[in-house]
């Protein structure tokens, strides 16, 4: 028995389709090698033709293509955060606690002593206004 229809999804809508199914096939490939998200997670890419018949001529079929992907979710983070207001001024400022214990410093890639927040500490020494009690006691 012949095949009597005459439908190449490759050459579908003048190779609109095939066109189409390689953008999002080429977004799965990129999110599957994306460490930011589960390697085992399945990903989906689903073709829906709909046929709509001419309500006068049944003869004429208007055929609409749709292309749905579903991707794996980008793997979420966390980390800690310390906030506090500036009792002079009243501005509120928060700040990554980058050596995950409040007050604690820490010692960066590159052997940089930092604080908590990740400021250098010679930076934040520099600003820091020191009292010299010996030198108040003589003068």
């Amino acid at each position: 028995m012949a095949n009597l229809i005459n439908l190449d999804l490759a050459k579908f809508a003048e190779g609109a389709l095939q066109e189409q199914v390689l953008l999002e096939a080429k977004k799965i490939f990129a999110n599957i090698l994306d460490p930011n998200t589960k390697a085992e997670t399945k990903r989906n890419l689903t073709i829906k033709l709909t046929f709509e018949p001419d309500e006068d001529d049944r003869e004429d079929i208007k055929v609409r293509f749709d292309i749905a992907t579903k991707l794996a979710p980008i793997i979420g983070g966390a980390t800690k955060m310390r906030a506090g207001r500036d009792m002079d001024t009243g501005q509120i400022g928060a700040s990554e606690i980058k050596s995950g214990v409040p007050g604690q410093t820490y010692i960066d890639d590159q052997g940089t002593l930092r604080t908590d927040t990740g400021e250098k500490v010679e930076d934040v020494e520099k600003e820091t206004k020191i009292l010299d009690l010996q030198k108040a006691k003589r003068g």
